[in-house]
Formats: C-alpha cells, sequence, structure tokens
C-alpha cells in the first residue's frame, strides 16, 4: 500500500491558504477604496446641491418680492410657477438618488464581511497541524478531509445566515427605499 504524501498536501492546503488570504485582503483594500470613493463623491454632491437649494431659495424671494410689487404679468407668474414645480420634483430626485449612497455602503460592508469569513474559512486550511502516523494516513487523511469539509459548511451556513439579502434606507425624509 502506497503512502500518501501528508506533508505536501498540509503544504498545498497551506499554500491554499496563504494566496486565498493576500487576494482577499487585496480585494478588501479596494472595497473600502470604493466606500471612500463613493462617500467623498456623495458628501461634494451633497455640498454643491445645498448651494444650488439655498440659491434657488434666494432666487424665489426675490420674485416673490417682484410678484408683490405687481410687477409680472399673471402669465409670468404661472409661468414661473411652473419652473418651481419642476425644480421641487428635481430635488426629490436628487434626494432619492442620494439614499442609494447609504445602500451601496451597506452591499459594500456586507462583501467586507463576506471576504472576512472567507478568510476565516481560507484559514482552515492551514491551522489543521496535527500528527498522522504512516501505516493511518489514509484514515487519518479521511478524517482530516472530512474535518474541512465540516469546518467550510458551518463556516458558510453561519456566514451566509448572518447576513441580510437586502440593503434598506430609512433617515431620507423621502421615505424607506428598500432594495433587492
Amino acid at each position: 500500500m502506497k503512502t500518501l504524501p501528508i506533508e505536501e498536501l498540509r503544504e498545498l492546503l497551506a499554500a491554499v491558504s496563504r494566496h486565498g488570504d493576500w487576494h482577499l485582503l487585496e480585494i478588501e483594500t479596494d472595497l473600502q477604496q470604493t466606500a471612500f470613493l463613493l462617500d467623498e463623491a456623495i458628501e461634494k454632491l451633497s455640498g454643491s446641491f445645498m448651494t444650488v437649494y439655498a440659491q434657488l431659495q434666494e432666487q424665489q424671494a426675490a420674485v416673490q418680492l417682484l410678484v408683490e410689487a405687481g410687477k409680472l404679468q399673471p402669465e409670468e407668474m404661472q409661468q414661473l410657477q411652473v419652473y418651481q414645480d419642476n425644480i421641487g420634483q428635481e430635488v426629490n430626485k436628487v434626494v432619492t438618488g442620494m439614499q442609494f449612497q447609504d445602500m451601496t455602503n451597506q452591499l459594500l460592508q456586507r462583501t467586507i464581511h463576506r471576504v472576512n469569513g472567507l478568510k476565516e474559512l481560507l484559514h482552515e486550511l492551514s491551522s489543521h497541524q496535527f500528527p498522522m502516523a504512516a501505516e493511518d494516513e489514509h484514515e487519518e487523511i479521511g478524517r482530516f478531509i472530512m474535518q474541512l469539509n465540516q469546518n467550510f459548511d458551518q463556516g458558510s451556513q453561519h456566514l451566509t445566515g448572518h447576513l441580510r439579502k437586502s440593503v434598506n434606507q430609512q433617515d431620507l425624509a423621502t421615505g424607506d427605499i428598500d432594495l433587492f
């Protein structure tokens, strides 16, 4: 009966764990940078939006003074009301659009959590270092692989069970949004 290369199997599993961990670390870094860039972009967009909104409020106050002074014709006042209504609708669209930043962050955080869970599962590949006797190595390797499979299954179920399938937004005044 031929003996199995136990040490080579352990080295292979450890190498898979190391390489997987390195790639997952890179993925996690990219996801965190993406979240940072998204936050920065939304912060700038929000600041610009608030400036535009303040300017529109000032413009509306000036128009109101013209209306009160009787310097606008009824047709002009009606057209200005149409503009004001259109601007109000666009403002609501912008606010709703900015809600998706929060939901995107939830997705990024969930993905980072999955990456960390997968890193823990890969750690299992290199953490089993118990000795095996040459005459029992077939049975020991079988038990070793079964144990790894059980650990992977349990870890995967635990990870999947604790992650929501949907993201939601409840912070902005335009209402709740549930996605996925």
